[in-house]
């Protein structure tokens, strides 16, 4: 039998029986009004759960916040059709590269009846991608140039600037002992805050330079020094398939130090958890508190470091996001590819 013979229930047959493609309908408004396999698949969610929600729920908060939901709407409306490439979430909140077309469906008298959705996920094939193009070779080697720098920086202040303090302090002490005693709190005062130096060029030496071998066992040590010194319990649990090339591991672990040092510096948390698991040909982490939580992004002090790591993240060619409400502390997850470039 000809395709366009074929009656409507095979073609609803076919259509559900996909696996490969999400495809579904939306009503005017956009909410959803049919599911298949291939849907439930790639998103997550059963056709119970989903249909009659609004599509929106399948965008990053931040797309969510300017419109583009409705906005490709409109444009399909006007123009018959909406096309392009971007992140999409699942229901387990992690995030997939999508090619998206929206057709806008109208019926014989040229209303308009809804609109026929097709989503593919491309998050492996543009990880594979990225680590052949030019673009990836660059970020290799600008992470390995960035982390020499830092190692270099690192050993010159725990080598020359540190050593060179210590032997002011000590100077200063032995000075102590001739000056007259009504200077002693003067010069007790200038003793400790050369200390006090001593301690936080320490500290930055420390974070310079990742204190272990390979990522797990980098990510293990800093916790331990960085939390369970302050008096905080942390939880590191990690699924990962190997250790992920040079550049990735260095992304994430920056990551993870700058969302640690937020913890330590607003959050008041008692416990930390860091997650990292292997998932679509990179590694998914979150980095979640007990503390506070936030009231905004904007409201944090320090908010640089949110945007430091977002900037991270999205250079490395993944994705990142932070949850919060005030009283139930914060989670910060990020994905980022782990296909190792090609070499020249």
């Amino acid at each position: 039998m000809p395709e366009h013979e074929r009656p409507p229930e095979d073609m609803q047959l076919l259509v559900q029986s996909i696996r490969d493609y999400a495809i579904f309908m939306l009503d005017p408004q956009g909410r959803i009004a049919s599911w298949n396999a291939g849907a439930q698949r790639i998103k997550g969610y059963t056709a119970e759960e989903i249909i009659g929600t609004h599509f929106s729920v399948f965008y990053p908060p931040e797309d969510v916040a300017s419109g583009k939901p409705d906005g490709e709407l409109e444009i399909a409306a006007v123009d018959g059709r909406w096309e392009e490439e971007g992140w999409r979430v699942r229901k387990d909140g992690t995030r997939f590269w999508a090619s998206v077309v929206i057709t806008a469906l109208h019926d014989q008298d040229g209303g308009l009846r809804g609109y026929g959705k097709v989503t593919r996920d491309l998050t492996e094939r543009r990880s594979m991608a990225r680590a052949l193009d030019e673009r990836g070779l660059l970020l290799a080697r600008l992470v390995q140039a960035q982390e020499a720098e830092r190692r270099r920086i690192a050993s010159d202040v725990h080598d020359d600037t540190i050593q060179t303090m210590i032997s002011v302090g000590m100077r200063l002490r032995m000075l102590g002992e001739s000056l007259p005693a009504e200077h002693a709190g003067a010069l007790q005062a200038l003793d400790a805050a050369v200390d006090a130096a001593v301690v936080r060029l320490r500290d930055l030496a420390f974070r310079l330079r990742p204190p272990g071998e390979g990522l797990v066992e980098s990510l293990a040590v800093y916790l331990e020094q960085a939390l369970a010194a302050g008096g905080l319990a942390f939880d590191l649990v990690h699924d990962l398939e190997g250790e992920p090339p040079t550049e990735t591991a260095i992304t994430i672990f920056r990551i993870c130090q700058e969302a640690v040092t937020n913890v330590l510096k607003h959050a008041c948390a008692t416990t930390v958890t860091v997650e990292l698991a292997a998932l679509d040909r990179g590694v998914h982490v979150r980095v979640g508190d007990d503390g506070v939580g936030l009231l905004s992004a904007d409201g944090l002090p320090g908010h640089f470091g949110l945007i430091e790591m977002r900037e991270r993240a999205e250079t490395a060619g993944g994705w990142w996001s932070i949850r919060s409400a005030p009283g139930a502390g914060t989670t910060v997850e990020f994905w980022v590819p782990a296909v190792p470039r090609r070499q020249r």
